[in-house]
């Protein structure tokens, strides 16, 4: 299960990417919002990243103007990796080396086409481990307080 979560401005690039899930035959929930009249991004992704922290969905997509807002506020859940991206290679490094469970995008940054590429190799790439898990529990360290 996929969270979905958007902003008016990202509200354009969630339709594509919610297009895509359905191609993919892949379940989702959208968190909202559900139409373009202004709102707030912080509220839309908080819904979704605690939809993700708690595992009631395995990963997230999120969409602003920017991908930068929303991650941030996505960020601020306890046990969320969002990285914004918007080229591919980051979208599978944040994958493969970070193990980012959302992933944000700019609408007013990527292009529909760009952001079912960014959106699909985040969705297929998985975590490889090894010396990279030893990065994550550092994080995970530094999210209950921790030294290190």
């Amino acid at each position: 299960m996929i969270a979905l979560g958007s902003d008016h401005a990202g509200l354009p690039l969630k339709r594509e990417i919610i297009a895509l899930l359905e191609r993919m035959n892949l379940p989702y929930h959208d968190y909202g919002t559900y139409t373009e009249d202004s709102c707030d991004y912080a509220v839309f992704a908080q819904r979704a990243a605690q939809a993700v922290a708690s595992g009631e969905c395995d990963r997230g997509i999120l969409c602003c103007g920017t991908g930068i807002g929303i991650s941030i506020a996505a960020n601020k859940v306890k046990g969320i990796r969002c990285a914004a991206c918007s080229d591919c290679y980051s979208a599978k490094m944040t994958r493969k080396h970070n193990d980012a469970n959302m992933l944000a995008m700019g609408s007013r940054v990527v292009g529909s086409e760009l952001g079912q590429m960014i959106a699909e190799i985040f969705l297929t790439t998985e975590f490889e481990g090894g010396r990279h898990q030893r990065r994550i529990d550092q994080i995970a360290a530094i999210e209950r307080g921790e030294t290190l």
